[in-house]
């Protein structure tokens, strides 16, 4: 296939204006001589597939269902909104229950009818209970690099979400550092603790600034070690609720182009009414599009990236920036950026096709255009 004569983002991050070659499902540098599909796109911009790292659900789905039939509508729900690979990404449970999730998604990878999954986003359950958010704190858990390494046997883990204050939880990421990334999440460490902890492995913050120590005059607690660092990677929700949009602006200023992520963190409410849902066990009441458990904590979003990627163009955030963002920041974060996460040679052909208002006209993944 030949998408002739596109505008679109080369893999320097930088517009252009040509063709884009697809051979079985990658991106290459020419297609064959014969059976070409040819496609005229002039007027419209071809995008990178967007790759969602930490979700856990949409369309009245949640991926911990462990059900073949949710995993297949919401590899369809991510395809509508432009996400064209994502991280299955599971909540705070007994091992048993996180297992059984795991193999059913490991199951079905390979039968994607849209999205496809990279690893799991293992969130939880060594997480803090005094931030646990909308986790169920009676099944958080101290690090345990001996489960992490048998679920590790199951199917892939691309990211371990881990409050540096449990027992245990430097040495944790020590041993485990070089087979997945390692996230500072759902803590209440103060400022010492994240040092200690990013200098041990972490490498990740998981929904920054949301269930973490704040940046405070004498206290700069995990979000001031983060935004010190200049390596580690924040995942941002960007609904405009999680984080206000001039948060959002600042926070692109001071991590830079290359450190900020944007996920939706969506919950099965996604793409659905108002009500009652559930979210790892407990009971969730949206309202306005906006998720919270009983005592008003929040509790994920109704989100999706798409919709994100369109909420920063309209808080001020430059374009190119939010696209990496929710493009080749992610897939580098999961060490999946040399199979996904732009538009070059080799890699999977997973791109969208958006007019001149940034709205999604079409999806293609792996080199096949899908129904939205």
């Amino acid at each position: 296939m030949i998408i002739r004569n596109v505008r679109y983002v080369n893999s320097d991050f930088q517009f252009t204006t040509g063709d884009i070659a697809v051979c079985d499902g990658k991106f290459c540098r020419e297609a064959a001589p014969d059976d070409k599909e040819i496609l005229g796109m002039t007027g419209l911009t071809a995008l990178p597939g967007f790759v969602d790292i930490h979700s856990h659900g949409g369309s009245g789905c949640d991926f911990c269902d462990g059900k073949e039939e949710s995993l297949s509508v919401l590899s369809r729900h991510y395809a509508r909104h432009g996400v064209t690979s994502l991280c299955p990404t599971t909540m705070t449970f007994p091992y048993d229950k996180i297992e059984t999730v795991l193999r059913a998604v490991e199951a079905f990878k390979g039968r994607e009818p849209g999205a496809y999954f990279h690893g799991i986003n293992m969130e939880g359950p060594f997480i803090s209970k005094k931030k646990c958010g909308a986790q169920d704190p009676q099944f958080a858990v101290a690090p345990d690099a001996d489960f992490l390494r048998k679920m590790q046997k199951i199917t892939e883990i691309s990211l371990v979400d881990v409050a540096p204050e449990t027992e245990g939880a430097c040495d944790f990421a020590r041993q485990v550092k070089d087979s997945v990334t390692v996230s500072l999440a759902h803590t209440n460490a103060d400022y010492d603790c994240a040092i200690a902890a990013i200098d041990s492995g972490f490498s990740h913050a998981t929904h920054f600034l949301n269930a973490m120590t704040p940046f405070l005059s004498r206290a700069p607690g995990v979000a001031g070690a983060v935004l010190e660092s200049d390596s580690v990677t924040a995942e941002l929700i960007c609904d405009g609720y999680h984080l206000a949009p001039a948060t959002l602006r600042i926070l692109f200023k001071l991590l830079g182009d290359n450190r900020t992520v944007v996920i939706s963190d969506s919950m099965s409410s996604a793409d659905c009414p108002d009500g009652d849902y559930v979210l790892g066990g407990q009971k969730v009441i949206v309202s306005g599009g906006k998720a919270h458990l009983a005592d008003g904590t929040i509790a994920g979003s109704t989100t999706n990236l798409f919709d994100e990627f369109q909420n920063l163009l309209s808080f001020g955030v430059p374009f190119l920036s939010a696209l990496k963002s929710c493009t080749i920041n992610p897939a580098r974060v999961i060490g999946k950026d040399n199979i996904c996460g732009s538009i070059a040679p080799g890699k999977n052909a997973d791109l969208l096709i958006v007019d001149e208002d940034m709205n999604l006209r079409r999806v293609m993944i792996r080199g096949k255009f899908i129904d939205l």
